[in-house]
C-alpha cells in the first residue's frame, strides 16, 4: 500500500494556535464519523505496527504567548506536531499526554521561601544548600524537610533548585492541553475509537516532578513524596514505537526520556530503539541570566540519546515500518 499522509480536516486552522477556545467536540466528532465511513480504518489492536506519541506538558502555561512559563518555539512546535498527528491518524495506535500539575504553595514557587526582609524570591532565583544555612532564604513551609531535599537535589547532581514563575496551576488555564492540541487528540480519538490517556504530575509541595516518570526527589526523611510510575513505563512499552515530544526539551522532556532510558536500559535493553523523539516538535527554556545554558544542555542531551540508540526524528519524515 502507497505512503499516505492525511490532508487536515476542515475544521483545524493551524493559525489559531496562539489562541484560547472550548474544544469542539460535537463538531470534531461529526468529522471523525465521515472520516471513519470514508477511510474504514482497522481497529487499534490490529495495527500492524502498534504506534504510541507521547506529548509532554502540551499546556496553555508552556505555549501560549504571553504566559508565565512561555517557551520561545511552543507555538510552531505544537503546529508541527499537530500536523505530525492528523497526517499519521490511521497509523497512531495511542495518544498519551502529560500535564504539570502544581499549587501555589510548592518547594519550586515563591510563597514557599522568604528572604531576611521576608520579602520572598523573584521567578528564576536559585536557592542553594548554601544559601539557606547562610539564613540568606528561609522556607515558609516544613523547613527541615525543605533544607533536606534541596541537599539531597545538589547531591544528585541534575538540578539546583530554581523558583519559577506560578505555572499550571490546577483548575487554571494554563493547566489546560493546548485547545489545537486537545482538539487533535479528540479527533483521533474518534476516528480510531480508543480514548487517550492523561497523566499528571507535579503536585506534591516538597519535591519538582520534571520527569513524568518520577519526581526528582522519592524520600525525604523517611516520608515518600514520589516513586516510579511503572504503570505508565509499562503501558507505553507495550506498544511498537513511543514518538515522544512536547514541552521543554531542556527540563520535562529530556527529565522523561532520562528516565525511560534508564529503565528501558536496565530491564529491556533492546526496548530503547522503541524510542523515536520528535526534534522538531521540542524547545528549550531559554539560558538564564548568569545561570545554565539550557539550549546547550537540551542539545547536548539529545545526541547523547541518539548515541544510546534512540532515534532523532522530524515530524516531516515518513513513518516506515
Amino acid at each position: 500500500m502507497p505512503y499516505t499522509r492525511h490532508p487536515l480536516p476542515s475544521f483545524v486552522d493551524l493559525s489559531k494556535v496562539g489562541e484560547l477556545w472550548q474544544e469542539r467536540a460535537g463538531l470534531i466528532a461529526e468529522h471523525a464519523s465521515t472520516w471513519r465511513a470514508e477511510h474504514a480504518p482497522v481497529p487499534v489492536e490490529d495495527d500492524p505496527l502498534r504506534i504510541a506519541c507521547f506529548g509532554i506538558d502540551c499546556q496553555v502555561g508552556f505555549v501560549h504567548p504571553g504566559a508565565a512559563l512561555e517557551v520561545p518555539g511552543a507555538t510552531d512546535d505544537m503546529v508541527r506536531a499537530v500536523r505530525f498527528l492528523y497526517q499519521h491518524i490511521d497509523r497512531i495506535s495511542h495518544l498519551s499526554f502529560s500535564l504539570d500539575t502544581h499549587f501555589p504553595q510548592q518547594i519550586f514557587h515563591p510563597s514557599f521561601w522568604r528572604d531576611r526582609t521576608g520579602a520572598p524570591p523573584a521567578p528564576f532565583t536559585i536557592i542553594t544548600l548554601e544559601a539557606i544555612e547562610a539564613g540568606q532564604w528561609q522556607p515558609a513551609h516544613a523547613p527541615e524537610k525543605a533544607q533536606e531535599y534541596v541537599r539531597q537535589l545538589e547531591a544528585n547532581g541534575k538540578y539546583q533548585l530554581m523558583i519559577w514563575p506560578y505555572h499550571c496551576l490546577l483548575g487554571g488555564l494554563s493547566h489546560a492541553l493546548v485547545p489545537l492540541v486537545m482538539e487533535a487528540a479528540l479527533y483521533h480519538s474518534f476516528v480510531r475509537q480508543t480514548p487517550f490517556h492523561i497523566e499528571t504530575k507535579g503536585t506534591h509541595p516538597l519535591t519538582e516532578n520534571y520527569s513524568v516518570l518520577e519526581p526528582e526527589v522519592k524520600e525525604i526523611d523517611g516520608e515518600q513524596v514520589g516513586h516510579f510510575r511503572e504503570d505508565l513505563f509499562h503501558k507505553l512499552l507495550s506498544y511498537d514505537r513511543i514518538y515522544v515530544w512536547g514541552e521543554a526539551s531542556s527540563h520535562c522532556v529530556k527529565a522523561t526520556l532520562s528516565s525511560l532510558a534508564t529503565r528501558i536500559l536496565q530491564t529491556n535493553p533492546q526496548d530503547i530503539g522503541k524510542i523515536y523523539i520528535l526534534k522538531d516538535c521540542m524547545s528549550p527554556v531559554p539560558a538564564a541570566p548568569g545561570g545554565p545554558d539550557f539550549p546547550a544542555i537540551a542539545e547536548t542531551f539529545l545526541a547523547e540519546c541518539e548515541a544510546q540508540g534512540m532515534h532523532l526524528v522530524n515530524s516531516t519524515d515518513p513513518i516506515l515500518p
